[in-house]
């Protein structure tokens, strides 16, 4: 992990800079994937789970006898938590439902907004060495609560032709029976185009690899997506009040994400510093996933600023996707963030809080985009439409300022719909 003293202002930009992103070299595999699926349909996605997953697929969806048989697979500790986690969920995420605008913006003019759930959602849950059935509880969730008609879960199979039985038994509890085995580009082909089994979507949620992200990013031409996806990125900013090894342990847990996740640690305690980097040596010992780490870190760095203002505006330059605050009044400063995917306060907030069960959403912009773009959250699955309704006196009331502002845009025709109407009502 590397340490920087002080950077000016003009070298702030380029360390936010994540690591350089290679889907380019993918691209054209993923398109080849995406004709075929386009061409051939289910056929494509059988032959592509052959290739990628070694898997031979009898059927392309979940037998509903798996689904209900589940729940032997998953130890009762983890039922009770995944309960927990959806109930805490449910809770912060019905909140979110958006209330109806209705109000009279001039004399006899009336104007609305109202929301509607998004029809058709696509929901992607990568599989493989770690499988993100918590995704399942942050898609799933919110999209209900939003009122989706139709939800299809989509999954990578395991050699056998199922699916990972936690993801199953997660999905069912919710009451979703509608899961499709295949993952990879193929999957958000399905999505995206629909074939001879599955429907096309209106929107695609949910994380995955290089060849997900990147088929999302060439499909969102044609379907909405959630939002640009990259490696997951975490940030801290503490002082003097904060415990070394929890900081340690929290850089450690999004560093096992994936070789080219970035953890940054801001701080004007050079103690501190110096003993969370011997807890990150000492910690990282006794972790399974050390490839991943030892890559996330050689790409991570720590700043030892001498201003707090300082480490408030770089980690507005940096835009994080999870940042924590652990510092003496860590609400006070947390007014100041303007760009962060998600903020945990104080020493006992950690990030796999929000990953799992406190209540909001883990499904974040990355790589900067929490600029301008927001978590996931109900409104994510719906759309809104407007409305305006005005009474013969309020068109006569607003009549001649539409007809001058249309005049002045050199549009007659937008004009001439106004003057006509005018020209009635005064005879």
């Amino acid at each position: 992990m590397k340490i920087i003293k002080n950077p000016p202002f003009e070298e702030w930009e380029k360390l936010t800079l994540r690591a350089a992103d290679n889907t380019h070299n993918i691209d054209k595999e993923v398109m080849e994937i995406i004709k075929q699926v386009r061409r051939c349909g289910d056929n494509a996605l059988i032959t592509y789970s052959e290739k990628f997953d070694r898997v031979a697929l009898d059927s392309l969806f979940v037998e509903k006898e798996y689904l209900w048989s589940s729940k032997e697979s998953v130890p009762g500790e983890l039922r009770e938590a995944i309960s927990v986690a959806a109930s805490n969920l449910e809770k912060f995420h019905r909140a979110q439902l958006p209330a109806e605008i209705d109000l009279v913006t001039y004399p006899g003019v009336r104007c609305l907004r109202r929301s509607f759930p998004i029809e058709k959602v696509g929901l992607y849950i990568p599989g493989g060495g770690a499988p993100l059935f918590s995704t399942v509880l942050m898609l799933l969730i919110p999209a209900q609560i939003a009122g989706c008609k139709e939800i299809t879960l989509f999954t990578p199979p395991n050699a056998d032709g199922t699916i990972n039985p936690i993801i199953a038994y997660t999905a069912s509890l919710l009451g979703v029976e509608k899961i499709v085995k295949v993952g990879g580009a193929q999957a958000i082909a399905a999505m995206a185009y629909g074939t001879d089994s599955i429907g096309k979507v209106d929107k695609i949620f949910g994380p995955g690899n290089q060849y997900v992200t990147t088929a999302k990013q060439i499909v969102s031409k044609d379907v909405a997506i959630d939002m640009p996806a990259g490696p997951s990125e975490l940030m801290v900013i503490a002082d003097s009040t904060a415990v070394p090894k929890y900081i340690a342990a929290d850089l450690l847990s999004q560093a096992e994400h994936g070789i080219d996740s970035q953890v940054v640690l801001l701080t004007q305690d050079s103690n501190l510093l110096s003993k969370v980097l011997e807890e990150l040596e000492r910690q990282k010992e006794a972790l399974p996933r050390r490839r991943e780490i030892d890559s996330s870190l050689s790409q991570s760095f720590a700043i030892l600023f001498d201003r707090a203002d300082y480490m408030v505006g770089f980690a507005n330059c940096y835009a994080p996707e999870h940042l924590i605050i652990a510092t003496e009044r860590p609400w006070e400063l947390s007014k100041e963030i303007r760009a962060a995917g998600s903020i945990f306060i104080g020493n006992y907030s950690p990030e796999s809080a929000g990953d799992y069960t406190s209540g909001t959403n883990h499904t974040l912009p990355t790589n900067g985009w929490a600029k301008s773009i927001s978590g996931l959250g109900v409104e994510s699955f719906m759309h809104q439409i407007t409305y305006q309704e005005l009474t013969k006196e309020g068109f006569k009331n607003l009549g001649q300022t539409i007809s001058v502002m249309a005049k002045h845009e050199s549009l007659q025709a937008h004009k001439n719909a106004v003057d006509i109407r005018l020209k009635d009502l005064n005879n």
